[in-house]
C-alpha cells in the first residue's frame, strides 16, 4: 500500500531560501536622503516630530543635532525605524522659547555624509493665530478581534483645512505599501475624512495611535489612544472529521480531515504509532490522506494539535470481500414436512444474512432459495414426507453472496399416507369369488406396511362395521363366500408405521359372472358453457364371452329431481351437449355386456361455466321525479336466464327528438334495483334500455321504454313583442311564443303586465292581464302570433 499526504495549506515551518549574491568591487554609495524633516510650528506643552530617512551602502547612520550638538534631553527622544532606514526626533512636551531652534539630521557612512536642517517654532496658546489647527475628535481606546476591521476616528479644523496624518508608537503610519489594508478615509466630511481604517487586523497593528493635524499656521497632535488586537483562543476541533469507508481489495481512497481553532492547529495522519505526515511538512488546518492499492483493513488516526491541545479522530477503512463458505450444515431435527439445520458462520467479518438452498435429491430442477436468514439455525418447512432432499448454505455480506457449503442430504420423517390407494378395480372370478387390485397411494408419506380392504353388501352400515381383510406386501386380494347377484361395496386403505391413510371411494361390484365391474378413473371437464367431456378407463374384460358392449350414463342437474339416461357404444370418452350454463351436474357410469349391466361408478360432480345472461332485466319502469331526472327501476333476469352471477347492470338512454344524443351508465351495482338519471333536458322524451352483466359479458338489451321529463317554467321570454296604439283608450300587444327549447313544457297561457308612466317613472303597481290559450290552439307552429 502506498501512502501520500497532501498539505492543503502552506506549511507553517519556514522553508530554506537559497540566495545568490554577486559582489562587485567599489560598490559603496554615499548617503542619500529619502525623506527630510520639515519646518514645524508647535504649541507650548504639545508634541513635535521630525522624520528623517536616508539610503546608502553601507546603510547610513543618522544622528540628530541641535545648534551643531547631538541632542540630549529627557524631553527629546529618537525612535528608529524597524528597517533601519532612519529615525524620528520627538520632542514632548514643547517648551518655549528654549526648544525653538534649527535641528539637523546628519547621515553618514564610509562613502560620505550629508546633513538636512529644519526649524522648530513654538507658540503659547495665547499667541496662536485664529486658523491654527484644533483636534475636534481624537482617537479613542479600541479593542478589535484579529482579522476584523478597526477604524480609528479623527476630526480636525483650522484655516486652511488641516491635513491629517497618523503616528503609531511615535513612527509615521505608512498607508501606501500594504495593498490597501491600512488606509486613510478621505471621502465625505468630518469625522470620517481623517479616520484610519485597518482591515484584517493583525497582532502587529496593536499600539499607540496619534492623529496629527497640520496647516500653514502649525501642527497639533491629538491625545494618543491605544488599539488592542485581541486574539481569540479556541482549542482545536474537527470541522470535517475523517469518515469510515468500505472499499474493494486493491482499491484507492482519499480521507479528508479538517480541524479549526485559534491558533489554527497542525494536522497529521498516523497508522498506529507510525507517523504518515512528515514532521517538517505538517499542514495547518487540512490534511488529505491518499491511500492506493489497499489490501487490508486498518484504522487511521487524524491528529490535530495547537498550543491549546491535541485531539484525535479515527477513520476505519474496511477492505470488503465476499464472505467465506460457511461450515457444512448439520441436521439436528426432522419431522415429516421439515428439516432443521445448524451450521457455523465460518466468517470472522460480519455476515448480513444466510441463504439456504434445497431441492429434491436427484432432481435437475434449480435449487429453491430461502434468504434473509439471520441465525445459524433454521427449520426448512413445506417439504414432502419421507423424501430425500439436498441442502447447502451460503453467507451474504454487503458485497454479495459467498460460495455455498458442501451439499448435505437429509430425509424427512414418515407420516400416515395422505391419499388413498389408486385405481381400485375388481372383477368376479366366479359367482362367489372376486379379485380386487389397486396401486400404491400417490402420497404414501413413508413405507407402506400394508393395506386393509373393507367390503359389504349393505352400504348403510358405517365402514367400521364392514367386513375387512388385511394384506401385506401385495396389492391384490381374493374375497370369497360372496352372495350371488348381490352388489358389493369395496374400499381400500393403506397404512405406514406411523398410521392409517384415507379410504378409497366405493368400488361397486355385482356378484355375477360375466357382468363388467365399475369403470375406473371416471372424470369430466366443461368444454363450453353447455357441454361437458367425460372420460374413464374401461373395466377389465374376462375373456371373449364377457366383452363390453356399451355404457350407460345417468346424470341430472343439481336443482332437478329428474334423472336422464344416455346409452352409447363401448368408448372411453363422451361429449354431453345441450346442458345449461352455470349449473352443477352429477354423473354415474356403468359398463354393459351381454350378461347385463355392471356396477355404476360413484357420483362425479362437474360445473358448467358462466356465460352472458340470455334475457334482459324484468319489470322495467321509469318515472320522472323532476324536470331534469328520470328514475329507472328493474328486477334481475329470471334465474334460469342469468347463466352466472350478475356482476352489474348498464343503462342506455337517448333523446328521441331534436339533436339526438345517446349516453350510457356502466358499473351499476349488482344489488341495485334502481338508478336516478340526472342533468337531463327538461320536458324531453327519452328512450331507456337496461342490460344485465355476468363475468362473461353483457346480456341482451331490454325493450326501449319511452318517458318524457317533467315540464318546468319557461326559461325564455316571449319573442317579437310589439305594442301599437289602437285609439285614445286602447293598445294592441302582439308576440310570438318563446323559443321551443326554452319552453320546457306545453305553453298554456301568457300574462301581460302594464303600468302608467309619468316622465319615465312608473306610477303605482302594474296591472296584470292573464291570457289563456284554448286547448285547440295548443298544437301550433313556431310562427303563430298572439
Amino acid at each position: 500500500m502506498h501512502v501520500t499526504t497532501y498539505p492543503m495549506m502552506h506549511s507553517a515551518s519556514p522553508g530554506l531560501l537559497l540566495l545568490s549574491f554577486l559582489f562587485l568591487a567599489d560598490a559603496d554609495s554615499p548617503p542619500k536622503f529619502t525623506r527630510t524633516p520639515e519646518d514645524q510650528t508647535g504649541v507650548q506643552g504639545g508634541v513635535s516630530s521630525f522624520v528623517c530617512q536616508a539610503a546608502g551602502d553601507p546603510e547610513p547612520k543618522i544622528v540628530w543635532n541641535k545648534k551643531g550638538k547631538k541632542v540630549s534631553n529627557q524631553r527629546f527622544e529618537v525612535i528608529e525605524f524597524d528597517d533601519g532606514s532612519g529615525s524620528v526626533l520627538r520632542i514632548q512636551p514643547l517648551r518655549t522659547p528654549r526648544d525653538e531652534a534649527i535641528y539637523e539630521c546628519h547621515a553618514s557612512n564610509s562613502a560620505g555624509e550629508i546633513t538636512a536642517s529644519t526649524r522648530l517654532s513654538v507658540l503659547r496658546e495665547d499667541q496662536l493665530p485664529s486658523g491654527f489647527p484644533t483636534i475636534d475628535m481624537g482617537p479613542q481606546l479600541k479593542v478589535v478581534e484579529r482579522s476584523r476591521t478597526a477604524t480609528m476616528l479623527c476630526a480636525a479644523s483650522g484655516n486652511p483645512d488641516p491635513e491629517i496624518t497618523w503616528f503609531k508608537d511615535f513612527l509615521p503610519v505608512n498607508t501606501s505599501n500594504n495593498n490597501g489594508r491600512i488606509k486613510q478615509l478621505r471621502s465625505g466630511g468630518t469625522p470620517i475624512r481623517g479616520a484610519l481604517q485597518i482591515e484584517m487586523s493583525e497582532e502587529s497593528d496593536q499600539g499607540k495611535y496619534e492623529c496629527v493635524a497640520t496647516n500653514s499656521d502649525g501642527t497639533r497632535y491629538s491625545t494618543p489612544a491605544n488599539l488592542y488586537v485581541r486574539v481569540r483562543r479556541v482549542p482545536p476541533r474537527f470541522s470535517i472529521p475523517p469518515a469510515d469507508s468500505e472499499i474493494m481489495p486493491g482499491g484507492n481512497i482519499n480521507i479528508t480531515c479538517v480541524a479549526v481553532g485559534s491558533p489554527m492547529p497542525y494536522v497529521k495522519w498516523m497508522l498506529g504509532a507510525e507517523d504518515l505526515t512528515p514532521e517538517d511538512d505538517m499542514p495547518i488546518g487540512r490534511n488529505v490522506l491518499e491511500l492506493t492499492d489497499v489490501r487490508q483493513s486498518n484504522n487511521y488516526t487524524c491528529v490535530a494539535m495547537s498550543t491549546l491541545g491535541v485531539i484525535e479522530a479515527v477513520a476505519q477503512i474496511i477492505v470488503k470481500a465476499l464472505p467465506k463458505a460457511s461450515g457444512n450444515p448439520v441436521v439436528t431435527e426432522r419431522t415429516a414436512t421439515s428439516i432443521t439445520l445448524t451450521w457455523d458462520s465460518g466468517n470472522p467479518e460480519p455476515v448480513s444474512y444466510y441463504i439456504i438452498q434445497h431441492r429434491a435429491k436427484g432432481s435437475d430442477d434449480p435449487y429453491k432459495e430461502i434468504d434473509g436468514i439471520a441465525t445459524t439455525r433454521y427449520s426448512v418447512g413445506g417439504l414432502s414426507p419421507y423424501s430425500h432432499y439436498d441442502f447447502r448454505v451460503a453467507a451474504v455480506n454487503t458485497i454479495g453472496q459467498g460460495p455455498s457449503s458442501e451439499v448435505v442430504e437429509a430425509r424427512t420423517a414418515e407420516q400416515a399416507p395422505s391419499s388413498p390407494p389408486r385405481q381400485v378395480r375388481g372383477r368376479m372370478l366366479s359367482t362367489t369369488t372376486a379379485i380386487i387390485h389397486w396401486d400404491e397411494p400417490e402420497e404414501p408419506n413413508g413405507q407402506v406396511v400394508g393395506y386393509r380392504v373393507y367390503y359389504t353388501s349393505d352400504n348403510t352400515l358405517l365402514v367400521n362395521q364392514w367386513e375387512k381383510q388385511m394384506v401385506r406386501s401385495a396389492n391384490f386380494i381374493t374375497i370369497q363366500s360372496l352372495t350371488p347377484n348381490k352388489t358389493y361395496y369395496i374400499r381400500v386403505m393403506a397404512f405406514t408405521s406411523v398410521g392409517d391413510g384415507p379410504l378409497s371411494q366405493d368400488l361397486q361390484i355385482i356378484a355375477k359372472t360375466g357382468v363388467p365391474s365399475q369403470p375406473s378413473d371416471f372424470k369430466g371437464e366443461a368444454k363450453s358453457e353447455t357441454s361437458i367431456q367425460l372420460s374413464w378407463v374401461a373395466p377389465p374384460q374376462g375373456g371373449p364371452d364377457n366383452q363390453i358392449t356399451g355404457y350407460e350414463l345417468v346424470y341430472r342437474r343439481a336443482d332437478d329431481t329428474e334423472e336422464k339416461k344416455v346409452s352409447f357404444e363401448p368408448v372411453t370418452s363422451y361429449l354431453l351437449k345441450n346442458l345449461k350454463p352455470f349449473s352443477t351436474y352429477t354423473f354415474q357410469l356403468a359398463a354393459k355386456s351381454k350378461h347385463g349391466i355392471g356396477a355404476y361408478t360413484n357420483e362425479v360432480s362437474i360445473d358448467t361455466p358462466q356465460t352472458l345472461p340470455s334475457a334482459p332485466p324484468q319489470d322495467i319502469t321509469c318515472t320522472s321525479p323532476s324536470s331534469t331526472s328520470i328514475l329507472v327501476s328493474w328486477a334481475p333476469p329470471l334465474l334460469e336466464f342469468q347463466n352466472g352471477v350478475i356482476t352489474g347492470y348498464s343503462i342506455q338512454y337517448s333523446t328521441t327528438e331534436g339533436n339526438k344524443m345517446s349516453k350510457r351508465v356502466d358499473g351499476v351495482h349488482p344489488e341495485s334495483s334502481s338508478y336516478l338519471l340526472e342533468n337531463l333536458e327538461k320536458w324531453t322524451e327519452y328512450g331507456i334500455t337496461v342490460r344485465a352483466l355476468t363475468e362473461a359479458g353483457e346480456g341482451p338489451e331490454s325493450l326501449q321504454l319511452l318517458i318524457r321529463t317533467e315540464d318546468d317554467v319557461p326559461s325564455g321570454p316571449p319573442r317579437g313583442v310589439e305594442a301599437e296604439t289602437v285609439n285614445a283608450s286602447a293598445v294592441r300587444v302582439k308576440w310570438r311564443a318563446p323559443a321551443a327549447e326554452r319552453q320546457h313544457g306545453q305553453v298554456r297561457g301568457y300574462q301581460v303586465h302594464y303600468v302608467r308612466m309619468n316622465n319615465g317613472e312608473p306610477q303605482g303597481q302594474p296591472f296584470i292581464k292573464d291570457i289563456l290559450i284554448e286547448d285547440s290552439q295548443w298544437e301550433y307552429d313556431d310562427s303563430a302570433e298572439y
